[in-house]
């Protein structure tokens, strides 16, 4: 992978704020032509700097008003509970975010659900019972202070 140019990080810049937008437009904002805009683009795409490009939704109109943070530990640190953990957790569509994290727990999720009722039978009939789970702490979001998906490229 060779290394990012000021051109390469102001296209990302652009397509993190809005993948929408035309290669003619961007080619407008960073003073580039149609043709190297777009060979930058998919060499980013390429070389997996751009991993995808997806449709950010409004969870609240949605009707998805909870988010949820869960400390997950498991019963064993292994490598085989891991790998059953992470796989189980793939398949749960609540679940928007887990990561393996070091410290007094093993798994950070991020969690969206309707109401307290839905989470809750999520919690009872879904998390909880994944095999070799042995704690679970809930953190309920109070209020979305900062929430973005833009990553600093400068």
């Amino acid at each position: 992978m060779e290394i990012l140019d000021k051109t390469d990080r102001r296209i990302l810049s652009l397509l993190q704020q809005n993948a929408r937008l035309t290669i003619q437009e961007i080619g407008k904002q960073i003073n580039l032509s149609k043709t190297p805009v777009h060979e930058r683009i998919k060499r980013l795409e390429r070389e997996g700097i751009i991993d995808r490009y997806v449709t950010i939704l409004n969870k609240k109109k949605l009707g998805n008003l909870l988010m949820i943070y869960c400390q997950v530990t498991l019963d064993r640190q292994t490598r085989d509970a891991f790998a059953d953990f992470e796989t189980a957790i793939r398949e749960l569509p609540d679940v928007l975010e887990c990561n393996r994290v070091s410290g007094t727990f093993d798994y950070l999720l991020k969690i969206v659900s309707r109401d307290m009722e839905t989470y809750n039978y999520f919690y009872q009939e879904q998390l909880s019972v994944i095999p070799g789970t042995l704690h679970i702490s809930s953190f309920f979001v109070m209020a979305d202070v900062k929430n973005s998906t833009v990553l600093p490229v400068d």
